[in-house]
């Protein structure tokens, strides 16, 4: 697993019932680690390629099968989460959040939870 990953999902300080959204969920990499903290909570990533949420999926499909995570096609900006509230909103390397803090902000509020924390991390890739 990416050492880089390990140090995202530790800040994230995830409690075992957090309802967590992932933004930009690439391979799954970073929700493998998730789903592994979560006992009542559960999981939704959403990436806009295709090609990463088939593999997001394949990687974790033993916690899709048990409802604890579901991966989406879709952009921030595209994004329907019905009614859905979540705890924690995490995103890594989405530059959205890099150009545009106050927009990709104010995408996800109908979405947070009271008291939800968001966390964004932008590194440069090595």
């Amino acid at each position: 697993m990416s050492e880089r990953l390990r140090g995202v999902v530790d800040q994230l300080a995830i409690r075992p019932g957090d309802r967590v959204l992932e933004i930009g969920c690439g391979q799954g990499v970073a929700a493998t680690m998730v789903c592994q903290l979560l006992s009542t909570g559960t999981l939704t990533a959403i990436d806009r390629s295709t090609r990463m949420v088939e593999a997001a999926t394949r990687r974790n499909a033993v916690y899709v099968a048990s409802g604890k995570a579901e991966f989406l096609i879709a952009s921030l900006e595209d994004v329907n989460l019905g009614d859905r509230r979540f705890d924690l909103v995490f995103a890594v390397r989405v530059g959205l959040f890099l150009r545009d803090p106050d927009r990709a902000h104010s995408l996800l509020r109908p979405w947070l939870a009271p008291d939800a924390r968001v966390c964004t991390f932008f590194d440069v890739p090595v």
